[in-house]
């Protein structure tokens, strides 16, 4: 159990203008390899739990519903007054629903609004609007102008998208191999560091470990710590990656913005986003370019950002 020292955190949205929502509050951050949730009182984060993914695009119903329990066991229900979970995958109402469905036996009584995982990155950034992109596991941009508009640019999940995400750059790391592999070179440093971290002695093994039932989206996306290290280490393919999922992040980014009507801000948030500095210097160089200058890396975890949602949307 994790409890935090409420004199060491402010509510994330004292400098907004809004009041700290009263009562007791229990934000979500529902991510492709975890579930955090973090009770607040009065505005203050008392408890911060995890379990594992909730998120029923990357585990079954089954699963979902355990991963709830055990962070719900860990965090407390009970008398809780607002339950705000940002998840991926919320594209429909339907979507918000069934994941509220999973939700409310755990808190009754409680008001539990559902909302895309990105929303509460632009929170925790301080802004009402804006453009949230997140990096991390997957990837997307979500943002909202002063007219109540919104626009969504990528998170349409790893088979169709996830440009700059974890899991894109785990699997360009395969894909950089396995053509060293078919034009008769020698692994390299990025190769044979994958085919360490993977226990394999060969590129040709990677690609039935690959589409292996063992294997899925979160164990590639794990992979994406090996392109980072050696890019640190001075290998050029890893640097370009690095420089094209900041890119690849931008060009989302510059999506919503333009659909918006908006000249800022962009925060980027969430692992890779928070964490890996040639992303961050691409992402920020390419808005530039777009004329995009109010570009922010965001310095607290999104669900931080619960406390100003719900203190907006109780108005």
């Amino acid at each position: 159990m994790n409890n935090l020292d409420s004199a060491s955190h402010s509510p994330s949205n004292s400098s907004s203008g809004l009041a700290a929502p009263a009562g007791t509050v229990i934000g979500l951050d529902i991510g492709g390899t975890k579930t955090r949730g973090v009770r607040f009182q009065d505005g203050v984060p008392v408890r911060d739990e995890s379990a594992g993914s909730s998120n029923v695009q990357n585990v079954t119903r089954e699963q979902a519903k355990a991963n709830l329990a055990e962070l719900f066991a860990k965090i407390g229900g009970g008398a809780v007054e607002e339950v705000y979970a940002g998840s991926g995958g919320i594209d429909t109402d339907e979507d918000a629903k069934a994941l509220a469905d999973l939700i409310a036996p755990h808190v009754p009584g409680a008001r539990i609004t559902v909302v895309h995982d990105s929303r509460l990155l632009l929170a925790a950034g301080g802004a009402s609007t804006g453009v949230a992109v997140i990096a991390g596991t997957g990837s997307a941009a979500w943002g909202r102008n002063q007219a109540g508009e919104e626009a969504r640019a990528g998170g349409w999940g790893y088979l169709l998208g996830d440009e700059g995400s974890g899991y894109w750059l785990g699997r360009e790391a395969v894909r950089h191999s396995l053509r060293r592999m078919n034009q008769g070179l020698e692994p390299d440093a990025l190769s044979q560091a994958l085919l360490d971290s993977c226990g394999v002695d060969d590129p040709g093994k990677l690609i039935a470990l690959f589409h292996s039932p063992d294997t899925g989206r979160r164990y590639w996306a794990q992979q994406a710590r090996l392109v980072v290290e050696a890019a640190a280490a001075g290998d050029e393919t890893s640097q370009r990656l690095l420089v094209q999922a900041g890119n690849d992040l931008a060009d989302l980014a510059a999506q919503a913005v333009r659909q918006l009507g908006l000249d800022g801000p962009v925060i980027l948030g969430s692992g890779l986003g928070m964490n890996v500095v040639p992303i961050q210097e691409a992402f920020k160089a390419r808005l530039a370019e777009c004329g995009i200058t109010d570009v922010r890396i965001l310095d607290q975890d999104p669900v931080f950002g619960v406390p100003r949602l719900v203190a907006e949307q109780r108005g």
